[in-house]
């Protein structure tokens, strides 16, 4: 995968929805606004300062104010801030919080939501919806995959399979005491929720709706999680010892061949030296589809406090 276009692609989705309602801009161009926008990772990410870049040239009326606030912190404290007067006109979260943001009153909804629905992936605009109706603007979706350390193992070696993934892994632990042919966070239904994925099996049905089962009890199911307790003979680790800061610490430091991580790591791991790649999950046994994952939808949502809801939106 070539990291620098996937970046490109997800500054130009933010281009196009994060600012999706600037369009209906009115105000008359001497009519000075400061608009407060909370993003996360030390500050704006890079795709969100260059939209709000292309914002800003075509409203020079308007001046964008960054300050840092973490994406999961944002739905909290968008709470005590709003009503204080001193919280974001606009602000990133994932859509997980969206029904604790529409509950408490924070949010405003999606304006154009039927042209910025055209304008996305399905995906994105349904974690988006509550109740029927649109919240915020998609900026990207994400999810995980397989990262893989090209110094450790090569293209052509890559597993198609878990069994495969498994015996190379066994193969790479013997050769070379102190690392990990791959490494994942093993406790965290996130990541592991994979396992459950055989032949089409899905998390509350197919639609994702059915709340008459989980559908984690079924054949397939239990057939895929009863083979990853397989897995610890190939990474033989206690699972408390696995957590998620720990898996992406090894990949970091060049001791672990492969991880299962996802888009959050591609600059750490740049910063760290590796030369990596990034593969399609391995299929489960008895299936030959690369397995499926979680999504998560990251967007910037209108503050239901802000003063100035047409400008952000």
């Amino acid at each position: 995968m070539n990291r620098k276009l996937l970046l490109a692609v997800l500054l130009v989705a933010a281009c196009m929805t994060v600012f999706a309602g600037g369009k209906k801009e009115t105000k008359p161009a001497d009519n000075k606004v400061v608009l407060t926008v909370w993003e996360s990772t030390n500050g704006p990410d890079e795709f969100i300062k260059k939209a709000g870049e292309a914002f800003t040239a075509k409203h020079p009326n308007i001046t964008i104010n960054y300050v840092n606030v973490e994406l999961g912190d944002a739905a909290g404290q968008i709470a005590l801030d709003g009503p204080a007067g001193v919280g974001a006109d606009l602000f990133a979260a994932p859509h997980d919080k969206l029904g604790e943001l529409v509950s408490a009153g924070s949010v405003l909804p999606t304006v154009n939501a039927d042209a910025v629905k055209k304008a996305v992936l399905g995906a994105c605009s349904t974690a988006l919806t509550y109740n029927g109706t649109m919240y915020g603007y998609p900026v990207s979706a994400e999810t995980y995959a397989l990262f893989y350390n090209k110094a450790l193992i090569k293209e052509n070696e890559l597993p198609k399979t878990w069994e495969e993934l498994a015996a190379w892994s066994k193969k790479f632990n013997a050769a070379n005491p102190g690392k990990y042919g791959f490494i994942m966070d093993v406790g965290n239904a996130y990541y592991t929720i994979i396992f459950s994925s055989a032949n089409g099996n899905r998390l509350f049905g197919a639609s994702g709706t059915d709340t008459s089962s989980s559908y984690l009890n079924s054949a397939d199911s239990v057939k895929g999680m009863t083979f990853f307790q397989t897995l610890r003979s190939a990474l033989d680790v206690p699972a408390a010892d696995l957590t998620t800061s720990v898996a992406d610490a090894a990949f970091a430091a060049g001791t672990a061949a492969m991880h299962i991580t996802g888009l959050w790591n591609i600059v750490p791991f740049e910063n760290a030296g590796i030369d990596f790649g990034v593969a399609a999950l391995p299929a489960l046994p008895g299936d030959s589809k690369p397995a499926s994952s979680f999504s998560g939808t990251r967007a910037m949502f209108v503050s239901a406090y802000s003063d100035h809801p047409a400008e952000a939106a």
